[in-house]
Parts: C-alpha cells; structure tokens; sequence
C-alpha cells in the first residue's frame, strides 16, 4: 500500500514538473513573438498600473523588460548552437609560467537531450623553446601542447594530441617536427565528446524503454521481490537492470529477472558490434535474438521496447 501511494505521489511530482515546464516554455514563445512586441511598444495610452502591492512598475515595462531578457536568452542559444567550438586568449596568473603565461583555449558546446551541458575546456600553451636562433624565434616556438583540460577522463585526449598536435623533434633541422593541425585536433577532439554523450543518452533511452528508474524493477523497498514468485515465472524475460560497464560507454551490463546477463559491446556512434546473453546453461542466443530483434544500433532497440511497453 505504501508502495503505490510512494508511486502516486512520484508520477503527480512528475506531471507538475513537466506543466512547469510547459508553462516556461509557452511564456518564453508569447514573449518574443513579434506580435507581442508590437503591441507592448504601442504608447498610444497610458500603461496599465500592476495590482501588485508595492510594485510601482507599470505592467507593459515589466514585460519589456522581460522579453528583453528571452531576446538575449534566445541569441545566446544561437550562438551556442552555431559556434560549437570557438578559441579564446587567456594569461596564466603562474608567475613561472612558460611563454610569459600565454594560454589558447577551446571551448567545446555540446547538446545533449536538447539541452546545452557545461562547455568543456581545453587549454594550450607553448613551452617549447627555441633552438637556437640569432632572434630566438624559430619555428618550434609555435608548437603547442596541451596544458590543462576539462573533459571526461574516458575522451582519448592523448592519442588526438599526439596525432594532430606532435612536438617538435630534436633531430630535425631546426628543432621543428612535424606540422601541427589545430582545427583538425579540435574537430576529432568534438566529435569524441559528442559521441560520448550521445553514447550516455542511447542507455538512458534504454533503460527508459524498458522502464527502469532509479532502483531494479520489481525490488521493493524493503529489499524483496514485489508481486511474489508467481509474477517472476510469468516474466523470465523482464529486464530489471541495464548499466554502463566502461568508462567509455562502449559495453553495458545487462540483467534479466530470471538470474540471465549479457554484455552488449556498440561501436562509437552506438552501432550494435556484439551481444553476449548468458544464463544457466550457458550461453543464450535466443535471448540476445528477442532483445535485438534484429536491430542494427541501440537506439532502434530503445524504440523497439519502448513500442512494446
């Protein structure tokens, strides 16, 4: 009982969450609407006061005011969205700093679940000294290297920067190796952030589709099985849980109800490389056959349980 009252509850908090959302979302499109524009800048007539109590600011100021506010929102979003990868200039506050503190930074944009997530930063500098020069400014002076950083442990920062980003060798003329290709480095390095964290929303979608939350289906609060036996012979096949098994988001742990799991191996844009089910006997190819259904990548195996819920 206490159960379906806690599951009432948490699917009422659910619907006002996303009323709210609504709401916010219908104000922000009436607020930047050209015909609310127009009509909120008419001076034909005096504005109407606020009934508000202490609020002396005339109503159409106020909303001005605010679809001023969601115009700069608004373009900010666009700028966000259209210049995913933009460089900047900083200065290392290290008075030791090497190349008196310069710094070049990227800052990556990245769209996940329509919504922007935290920039990621990547910051460069040149600590490589010259070979020698009458000027000492030859050539190995405009090799980067990678400073310091902000992405996920699991993005392969070194390999890109060793690929598109080498050091100047020692033994070429003049200290330089080599050349560098920072737009190249920057774009590979994007793209492995963006696979991840669409790799991260595939299984979100996953576990969605087969209706896992924040805790194992058919676990109650009390720690045992909720319906009773008679409810697990009925449904061998449920899914009660599906995680990350990697850091990378390239295998996932999957478990049935009746004791079964599997590893399922995707590429890095989600593609199915291999499922692996094993239950008592061994290995089960008939289960990774049903969960598949002879899907190509995970997203179409989300939509697949997900029609069938």
């Amino acid at each position: 009982m206490a159960s379906s009252l806690d599951d009432e509850i948490e699917d009422l908090q659910a619907r006002v969450s996303s009323l709210k959302k609504q709401i916010r979302i219908q104000t922000s499109t009436l607020l930047t609407a050209p015909s609310t524009l127009q009509i909120l800048s008419q001076q034909d007539k005096p504005p109407t006061p606020t009934p508000a109590l202490g609020d002396t600011q005339p109503l159409e100021t106020r909303l001005l005011a605010q679809s001023a506010l969601q115009q700069a929102h608004n373009q900010q979003c666009l700028y966000r969205a259209c210049a995913t990868l933009t460089t900047f200039r900083a200065t290392d506050p290290d008075p030791r700093a090497v190349d008196a503190g310069a710094i070049l930074g990227l800052r990556i944009e990245v769209v996940s679940r329509a919504r922007f997530l935290r920039p990621y930063y990547v910051l460069l500098n040149r600590p490589y000294a010259s070979g020698g020069g009458d000027d000492g400014d030859d050539g190995s002076r405009r090799y980067l290297r990678v400073h310091r950083h902000t992405l996920p442990p699991c993005i392969p920062l070194a390999g890109l920067a060793g690929r598109y980003l080498p050091a100047p060798t020692a033994g070429s003329a003049g200290g330089e190796g080599r050349e560098q290709d920072l737009g190249r480095f920057a774009r590979a390095l994007r793209m492995e952030v963006v696979r991840y964290h669409h790799r991260l929303g595939t299984v979100a979608d996953l576990r969605k589709a087969a209706g896992l939350g924040g805790k194992k289906r058919g676990v109650g609060e009390d720690g045992g099985e909720e319906g009773g036996g008679a409810q697990q012979e009925e449904e061998p096949n449920r899914l009660v849980d599906i995680s990350p098994a990697d850091a990378e988001v390239k295998q996932l742990t999957i478990e049935w109800a009746d004791g079964r799991t599997g590893r399922l191996v995707m590429g890095d844009d989600g593609e199915i490389v291999r499922l692996v089910a094993v239950g008592e006997n061994g290995r089960d190819r008939e289960a990774g056959r049903e969960l598949l259904g002879g899907a190509a990548r995970v997203d179409d195996v989300a939509r697949r349980l997900a029609a069938m819920a």
